[in-house]
């Protein structure tokens, strides 16, 4: 079976080239962009599976960078930030990227985040009910694709795995400590602005009616 291809992006080069060794080890295909052009045509000609992706860049920053590769083709980003800022974090949320990383961090947990992100694209795509209908809302798990009224909708890949949970059980209610553990592996039940910021995307792209939220409680998926 081929190797998962991850891009690395970081323009620290004792950084990045122990991060794309430490992955190699691991069994990956890694490459290295040092800066936010190069990383946008390496993403281009590379075609990742994933990408590792540094806030403070040269040239582009890693906001604008996500926000690009994003737009060409819905792949994974986890993003590395100097800073431990909320706001720094939500804002990367907000503009595609899927989980984060604060420096300094374990080489350890880097990889067990990579892992977890590769995991929920393949669980997703080869779950029950390849396509959901509900309402003139369609969400074709096999092909990754969500359309609204017939329209296609972009979405990243948590956004489509998020959307296709609740789907999967239209009127459940889930808390966020549930999301947060079947959507991204966080058993602890930390983070639960992220399951916010992700539902605020998707109400942005696909309408403010979609999912509903039980206050004190959690999410639940209507059909539109």
């Amino acid at each position: 079976m081929p190797s998962h291809r991850i891009l690395v992006v970081e323009d620290e080069p004792a950084i990045a080239d122990a991060v794309a060794e430490r992955l190699r080890a691991e069994g990956f295909d890694a490459a290295v962009a040092r800066d936010g052009l190069g990383a946008v045509e390496r993403f281009r000609r590379y075609l990742p599976d994933l990408v590792v992706l540094d806030v403070m860049l040269p040239g582009l920053d890693g906001l604008e960078v996500c926000r690009r590769i994003q737009a060409e083709r819905p792949v994974p980003v986890l993003m590395l930030t100097a800073r431990s800022d909320e706001t720094d974090q939500l804002v990367g949320l907000g503009v595609g990227a899927d989980d984060y990383l604060t420096k300094p961090f374990s080489m350890r947990v880097l990889v067990a985040r990579v892992r977890a992100l590769l995991r929920r694209v393949e669980r997703v795509r080869s779950g029950p009910h390849p396509v959901v209908r509900l309402g003139d809302l369609e969400v074709d798990r096999a092909a990754r694709r969500v359309r609204r009224d017939g329209a296609e909708v972009h979405l990243t890949p948590t956004e489509f795995e998020l959307l296709a949970f609740l789907a999967g059980s239209p009127g459940t209610v889930f808390s966020r400590a549930q999301l947060l553990e079947r959507i991204w592996g966080w058993a602890d039940g930390a983070g639960t602005r992220t399951v916010d910021s992700h539902v605020k995307a998707l109400r942005r792209k696909l309408g403010g009616e979609v999912i509903r939220t039980v206050h004190g409680v959690g999410y639940a998926l209507e059909a539109p």
